[in-house]
């Protein structure tokens, strides 16, 4: 028998949830929908602390948090992207684009944002504090950018398309440094970072995910490496763990799925939405994974307990444990990721979680 993993409920939208992101150091969950407004959650009430209505006119795509601020930005096929002060809800400024946005974007240090449009298939730079244009790239795909990232380390952005390919556009130099055919087969969906920023990963319409070694190059040669027994639909969205020993995954097939990034292979299924998983999203803990679906509901999963589920503690025996290495500051033995860097290894994501940035956006009290 197979233990559940503990679910709550997120009911509020009219319509289907395109995003669903934590924030306010986890303690909420950001969600954007087709009924044209966003949602700040409180997690242990799961009732919503400010419903952000009249920001668009159309579907919003997709919600950004603007990381050392209070604040968000949204997209929608309204051709507006919309930046929102989440603790007063007030809108800051709003800053109308060539076309319908299908994605958004913010920076790591949180000073330019990036948005994708159709029909034009390109990505336009701004400046996170006014929305004001700083570039503008039109034709950067042959067809629909689905999915635009800053990496990590603000330097690229990644995109991907439904003409299959993958782009990394250099922000200093303004041009395309890296383009990749990414053989899946058909409309590549999402894609997501590392922290490090050494590796990528896609999902796409053709039922996979795959991972691309952006460090060494060795895609050129060798492809991207595709994650073994996937989805039985549309992989729709992709989100690494902080210390990216997890890999979460969301469906057509309405499931959520969760990645072992050292043996590459699922772990587990994760099952209960009624309609499409649009977005999905995992806290800096690894403890909670939140899911957004057409079905107009939000859903947080408690995966801490994850490895005592009799299906995982099978698959772990079928194919192998973690190396296991001992965290120089509690002492305590964490497994090593093949996909983490060499600074990483010396300490577990608990201890190194411990000391986060010293900003803490307080979220606005219960409505």
């Amino acid at each position: 028998m197979v233990t559940m993993v503990p679910v709550k409920v997120f009911r509020a939208h009219s319509d289907s949830v395109s995003a669903a992101r934590f924030c306010f150091n986890d303690s909420c969950i950001l969600s954007c929908s087709s009924d044209c407004s966003a949602i700040l959650w409180d997690l242990e009430s799961c009732r919503p602390l400010r419903v952000f209505d009249g920001l668009h006119s159309k579907t919003i795509t997709e919600c950004a948090l603007i990381p050392n601020t209070n604040r968000m930005v949204t997209v929608s096929w309204d051709k507006k992207m919309v930046s929102t002060d989440l603790e007063t809800g007030q809108t800051l400024w709003s800053s109308s684009q060539a076309g319908l946005l299908t994605s958004c974007s913010s920076s790591s240090d949180g000073r330019l944002l990036v948005c994708s449009s159709d029909p034009q298939n390109g990505v336009s730079l701004s400046e996170a504090s006014s929305g004001r244009t700083v570039h503008r790239v039109f034709g950067h795909h042959r067809s629909t950018i689905t999915r635009c990232r800053f990496d990590p380390q603000s330097q690229r952005v990644a995109t991907v398309s439904a003409d299959r390919g993958i782009k990394l556009w250099d922000l200093l130099a303004q041009k395309t440094t890296v383009s990749i055919d990414s053989n899946h087969g058909n409309v590549v969906s999402d894609c997501c970072f590392t922290n490090n920023g050494f590796f990528l990963c896609t999902a796409s319409w053709d039922k996979s995910l795959k991972l691309w070694d952006l460090q060494t190059g060795g895609f050129r040669s060798q492809g991207g490496t595709r994650l073994q027994r996937g989805h039985e639909g549309i992989v729709s969205s992709c989100c690494f763990s902080a210390d990216a020993t997890l890999l979460v995954s969301g469906s057509y097939d309405s499931t959520v799925a969760l990645w072992d990034t050292w043996s590459l292979s699922r772990t587990l299924v994760l099952k209960g939405h009624s309609d499409w998983v649009t977005d999905v999203s995992i806290t800096a803990d690894r403890k909670l994974v939140a899911s957004a679906s057409k079905d107009r509901t939000v859903r947080l999963w408690n995966i801490e307990n994850m490895e005592e589920i009799p299906e995982v503690m099978k698959k772990r025996r079928t194919e192998g444990i973690h190396v296991l290495q001992t965290c120089e500051e509690c002492l305590k033995p964490f497994p090593v990721s093949r996909l983490q860097t060499s600074e990483l290894l010396t300490r577990c994501v608990f201890c190194r979680l411990s000391s986060p940035s010293t900003y803490r956006p307080r979220p606005p009290p219960l409505m």
